[in-house]
Parts: C-alpha cells; sequence; structure tokens
C-alpha cells in the first residue's frame, strides 16, 4: 500500500515525538543578534497534526524566536541522537495550551491555557535528522 505524502509526515513526527519523549530533556538553539543560544527543554506534543513545544513569552527564548523563527533542536539518548531544525510557528489557541498543558500537569502551577505567558509553538518546514556512531544518517522531513 502506497502511503500519502501526509500519513509519512505524520509517521515521521510520530517517531521525532517519540524520541524526544523517551530522552526527556532536549537542547534548543536560538539566534540572538547572530550569537547562538543553547537552553534545555522538556516539552513535547502533537496536536492536530503538528509538532509542538512550550514556553513562556516572557522568556529572553520566546524573544529570540520572535525575531528569528529558525531553530534547532538537539537530543542525546545514549546511542542515537536527532537534530530537528525548522521554523517555529506560535500558536494562540486556548485548545492548543490546554492540549500542551495536560501532557504536562506539572506545569499548570506556572502556566494557564488562558494567560498571557504560555506560549506553545509548532514545528514548520522541518527537518529531522536521527544518527548513531554505527549507521548513517537518516534524513526526512515534515
Amino acid at each position: 500500500m502506497i502511503k500519502s505524502k501526509e500519513n509519512m509526515e505524520v509517521a515521521v513526527m510520530q517517531d521525532v515525538y517519540d524520541f524526544l519523549k523517551k530522552v526527556g530533556t532536549y537542547y534548543l538553539a536560538t539566534n540572538e543578534d547572530g550569537q547562538p543560544r543553547v537552553r534545555p527543554f522538556g516539552t513535547v506534543d502533537l496536536f492536530e497534526g503538528r509538532l509542538y513545544i512550550q514556553t513562556g513569552k516572557v522568556k529572553e527564548v520566546s524573544k529570540q524566536i520572535e525575531n528569528n523563527p529558525l531553530v534547532e533542536l538537539c537530543a542525546f539518548d545514549g546511542e542515537k541522537w536527532l537534530r530537528l531544525s525548522g521554523w517555529l510557528v506560535r500558536d494562540d489557541r486556548v485548545e492548543a495550551k490546554k492540549h500542551m498543558l495536560d501532557a504536562y500537569p506539572n506545569l499548570q502551577a506556572m502556566y494557564s491555557p488562558t494567560d498571557d505567558n504560555t506560549e506553545v509553538l509548532y514545528f514548520e518546514n522541518a527537518t529531522a535528522v536521527f544518527s548513531s556512531f554505527t549507521s548513517a544518517p537518516v534524513t526526512v522531513k515534515f
């Protein structure tokens, strides 16, 4: 059976999501006036066929993404690593924020789907590269 492009993209996003959930912490790189900035993140969600991350609008990372939405993240599970690059798009819908916070109840003490701080962003035009020391990299796009 031939899979549609949409089904393939969903499968790829699921693989990326599963890997990020497995490692727990990944490192997100942004750009601030030409200076790379990297910090640990731990939120990832699949919602309406998109891969999301979460932060707070008051944080510097939010301002950096707003100024330059092209980002890259990296995660390592001890054997394989993932590099995911793409553009982050802000989704201000309460439904998207609620879905993320339902997946991370520990964040509900700091964030709310209806506050002016909670920010969820999804990847657009993303390229994921799965690598290891023992096999050739596998590159997928969604």
